[in-house]
């Protein structure tokens, strides 16, 4: 059986709550009454305890008048429908009825074919009213269910560069999503037809799905969008830059688990927040015109980043760690990458330091020390050789010569 609508009668006459009692058919019309009051103050309290639908109220009532009673539950129970039953036949208490949003306004003595039809209409009022709240609850739900597949379209539309400012604005919000631009994007691309030329479609797709799951595990405390963007390449939006090591770990992570080999640019976004195409667009380019790296290389990569912040790092320790020549291992890297093993490990060390000097509060020795260097002298002459700028300047906001992320322009 249907819950019934919850009814309070508040008069201070005993013979007028017993009179609209008796005179209505209550179960008829879906209602019970749940509480009488003889005065106003009873009333709120009794109002407020068994969360009444309806209020059926008499205004001149002892303790508490019925017009503070009305205010009072407006405040407490906004959702609940008040009927003003009352002798006072004057025009100043329709108006403030009227403003307190009443749903009716019935003079003593109340006829029950009168009452009848008022009841009626609050209830088909309080129906519909339940019916529009299932309706949104259910499309709410529905929505939550979708946020994913929704940032997923937005975040390609912010891609493309077709949206405003206040287009994205207004959608972050909508999404939940932080109200700025990303710190950093990252692309992932498989060639998949290289290594695997005879896969079929479903197989992919799989495959495609599990590098996605992998990314998403490693990103699992960051703030992130990651989906597929409309070349099929693997595209991961990351709020917080100090997940950006996490992007190095992802070519080792997927290589362990699948056995395949992917390829991962990424960029730190700067400037406004429709800036970030210009972001991904230039990650693209710069992925597009990288060459496959050999599995040494994309192991010493993945060693590099999980112990810069080791100072006795070297080439050759890092060599036998891996099982490799050093010569050859640094013969390798600076064919493939374009720049020798120290100046990688220095790039990965400052851009890590002023991630530091940017987002904490650390010493500047402190800073060193987490960035791989055994001294803050060392590291403040290295610092300022890569950015054009001392450590202290920068965390004072003077801007380096490259404008954020650690690497000096070439002249």
């Amino acid at each position: 059986m249907l819950d019934k609508w919850k009814v309070m009668i508040a008069d201070d006459e005993g013979i007028i709550r017993e009179g609209i009692r008796q005179c209505v058919d209550w179960d008829g019309l879906g209602m019970t009454v749940v509480a009488e009051a003889e005065d106003g103050e009873e009333a709120l309290e009794l109002a407020v305890q068994h969360s009444i639908h309806i209020a059926l109220v008499d205004l001149n009532m002892p303790i508490m008048h019925g017009m503070e009673l009305m205010k009072r539950l407006r405040e407490q129970l906004p959702g609940c429908k008040i009927i003003v039953i009352t002798g006072h036949d004057e025009f100043s208490y329709a108006q403030e009825s009227i403003r307190l949003q009443v749903n009716d306004y019935i003079l003593k003595p109340a006829e029950p074919k009168q009452l009848m039809q008022v009841l009626r209409g609050v209830r088909d009022e309080l129906e519909s009213e339940k019916q529009q709240s299932q309706h949104l609850q259910q499309a709410s739900r529905q929505l939550q269910k979708n946020f994913p597949l929704l940032r997923e379209r937005f975040c390609q539309e912010w891609l493309d560069g077709n949206l405003s400012q206040a287009e994205i604005r207004e959608q972050l919000q909508f999404l939940q999503l932080p109200p700025d631009r990303p710190e950093r994007i990252g692309i992932i691309r498989w060639r998949w037809e290289g290594q695997h030329p005879g896969m079929k479609e479903n197989e992919r797709q799989l495959f495609l799905f599990a590098i996605e799951n992998i990314i998403t595990e490693l990103l699992e405390p960051y703030t992130k969008v990651i989906f597929r963007d409309t070349a099929g390449l693997v595209v991961a939006l990351l709020w917080d830059d100090a997940g950006e090591q996490v992007f190095a770990g992802v070519e080792g992570a997927v290589r362990s688990n699948l056995k395949i080999a992917v390829e991962v640019g990424t960029r730190l976004v700067q400037g406004e927040i429709t800036e970030l195409a210009s972001a991904y667009r230039s990650c693209r380019v710069a992925l597009a015109k990288e060459q496959p790296l050999s599995p040494l290389v994309r192991r010493a990569k993945q060693y590099i980043q999980e112990h810069y912040s080791e100072y006795g790092l070297t080439l050759e320790g890092m060599a036998g760690q891996l099982l490799a020549s050093p010569v050859y291992l640094s013969r390798l890297f600076k064919q493939e990458l374009g720049e020798s093993f120290g100046m990688y490990l220095t790039q990965i060390r400052i851009r890590r330091a002023a991630q530091l000097l940017h987002s904490t509060e650390l010493s500047i020795h402190e800073v060193a020390e987490q960035s791989g260097y055994e001294t803050q002298h060392y590291f403040s002459t290295a610092f300022k050789k890569q950015t054009g700028v001392s450590p202290l300047q920068f965390r004072k906001g003077v801007q380096p010569e490259n404008g954020s992320d650690g690497r000096r322009r070439k002249e």
